[in-house]
């Protein structure tokens, strides 16, 4: 089987020369799968396997384009180079031989190798007719057991590829699922993140939750909490269809930084504990970090309360001022656990709107104005003084800095 000189795999559309690349060397792995099902992705990922010097060959394509060096397993001899745009690994063939190295891998459709110097496509496992079938399967037990993060993987990927899973690797899954504990806490985040991006990872989820495979990480996550996914995914998409620009905001990430997207944080809101103080130790030993431990515990203080039938105005902007950024998730869970769009549509208008006063404050006056003006010194009275005046803003009862000031005097003054 050979591609097409128009495949991702076609070495033009590589970040370096195939000249640099010494013979034998094969490219493994998703790419090549991804090649064959005709997915292109944004930001090339190319792995390879070399039978010598993997390591060296990593270090001189590095050096001879100024670019980033990694050497990520001096043991196994695992080397990386970061491109803008790219990045290629480079790994020494385990055993002795391709063939060797490709039947220790995890699925067949990953343990096809593609020979970029002769266009050779080496398959010794079919895994070629598994992705025409479309369906995971595993190349052993033992290799799911030597590494038990690719038994979560293998929903991840089936959720990516559109896939299913073969019945005597679910099968495998099930009965390994014991084995997950091994696994480091941010390696399986890497894998949820995943699932949580989209609505298509929302179905392999909940089968992971009924098989067990999340049992060690949420704890008090129950069936139902799974089955909420699809209630957040059917609120996403009813506001989508109302307010797309808010739609666009749940598809965001927290930060670039920061990769799980708004929506994500409100699926995670389902898994944790209900108690904020329970999820937030339920986060940190997953290793989220702070702005993501943040979005959840603010998301899950604060759903319960949107109501805007029953929010005074001064209500309706501490709300604003605790959620921030994570008022889109707090909506979307609000909806899924049964608020009316109709009782929050006030909140999302404001929200959406940046020159709502009660969503998006804009200041009269500062701090240093009220020490200047009232000659009182620094301190909490201040920033008292400050929100009083902004709540006074939105209720009518002052409208320029100098109402401002004698609005904060006579509350001094009292």
């Amino acid at each position: 089987m050979h591609l097409s000189v128009t495949s991702t795999l076609a070495p033009e559309t590589w970040p370096f020369s195939l000249e640099l690349l010494p013979q034998p060397a094969y490219m493994v792995g998703g790419a090549v799968r991804d090649a064959i099902l005709n997915r292109t992705r944004e930001y090339l990922d190319l792995d390879f396997v070399l039978p010598f010097n993997a390591v060296e060959v990593a270090r001189q394509i590095a050096r001879h384009y100024k670019a980033g060096f990694v050497l990520l397993d001096p043991e196994r001899q695992i080397a990386r180079v970061v491109f803008p745009g790219a990045t290629a690994d480079f790994a020494l063939q385990e055993g002795n031989s391709l063939e060797a190295d490709l039947h220790r891998r995890d699925f067949t459709v990953n343990a096809i190798a593609y020979n970029p110097h002769t266009q050779e496509i080496i398959d010794p496992l079919e895994g070629c007719a598994d992705i025409e079938k479309r369906i995971l399967r595993m190349i052993s037990p033992v290799n799911l057991k030597d590494d038990p993060l690719r038994l979560l993987r293998a929903y991840r990927q089936a959720s990516q590829l559109n896939f299913r899973i073969e019945e005597s690797t679910q099968a495998a899954i099930r009965a390994l699922t014991p084995y997950l504990v091994k696994v480091a806490p941010e390696r399986v985040r890497v894998e949820l993140g995943y699932m949580l991006a989209s609505s298509h990872g929302t179905p392999w989820l909940i089968d992971a939750g009924k098989d067990n495979l999340l049992t060690h990480f949420f704890k008090y996550a129950t069936l139902e909490s799974f089955r909420q996914l699809r209630a957040v995914d059917s609120a996403s998409d009813r506001l989508t269809q109302i307010w797309p620009q808010l739609g666009e905001e749940l598809q965001k990430c927290i930060r670039d930084t920061v990769k799980t997207t708004w929506l994500g944080i409100a699926k995670l809101a389902c898994l944790v504990s209900q108690n904020p103080e329970v999820a937030e130790i339920e986060l940190h030993e997953l290793t989220y970090s702070r702005a993501e431990i943040k979005a959840v515990i603010t998301a899950l203080k604060l759903f319960m309360q949107l109501n805007a039938s029953s929010m005074s105005l001064r209500e309706q902007y501490f709300l604003f001022q605790e959620a921030g950024f994570v008022f889109p998730t707090t909506a979307v869970l609000a909806v899924a656990n049964g608020t009316s769009i109709e009782a929050i549509a006030p909140l999302i208008n404001r929200y959406l709107n940046p020159n709502d006063l009660v969503a998006h404050p804009a200041p009269l006056v500062s701090g240093k104005d009220l020490i200047a003006a009232l000659q009182i010194p620094a301190s909490p009275l201040v920033g008292k003084l400050l929100t009083e005046i902004a709540i006074a803003q939105i209720e009518g009862k002052v409208s320029t800095a100098a109402e401002a000031i004698e609005f904060a005097s006579q509350i001094v003054e009292s």
